[in-house]
């Protein structure tokens, strides 16, 4: 008998944990969707893409309608497609094109990822 009621509670706990992960992964698409929907609204719209990034997760790049960008990391591909899911935004199988097209760049940004190779100012 011992052995069935210690067998039980190891699946009581295991059973715990997977809730306690599954709402902790509940509660991060939320805030990922929440992050989204606010860019969204701060830029008259947004489009995004999803990135794998190995297992950091998946990178969600937004493009506002106003060609301001940014970017979230979640730690899935999974918990990304959620949120860009329940965001409502238009989401794209890769970032070129058009799409990249929209995307505004500035002195920062030339000199941040070009700059020296131009003969822009040094980034030391």
């Amino acid at each position: 008998m011992a052995d069935t009621a210690d067998t039980a509670d190891i699946q009581q706990a295991d059973e715990a944990a997977d809730r306690k992960k599954a709402a902790r992964a509940e509660r991060r698409v939320a805030r990922l969707t929440k992050q989204i929907s606010s860019f969204a609204k701060a830029h008259g719209g947004a489009e995004g893409q999803i990135a794998y990034l190995g297992q950091r997760g998946a990178r969600i790049v937004l493009v506002g309608e106003d060609g301001e960008w940014g970017d979230l990391v979640a730690p899935t591909h999974a918990m990304a497609e959620q949120a860009v899911q329940k965001s409502g935004i238009i989401v794209h199988e890769s970032f070129d094109g058009d799409f990249a097209a929209k995307v505004k760049t500035g002195r920062y940004e030339w000199t941040r990822m070009a700059g020296i190779q131009l003969g822009g100012p040094r980034n030391d």
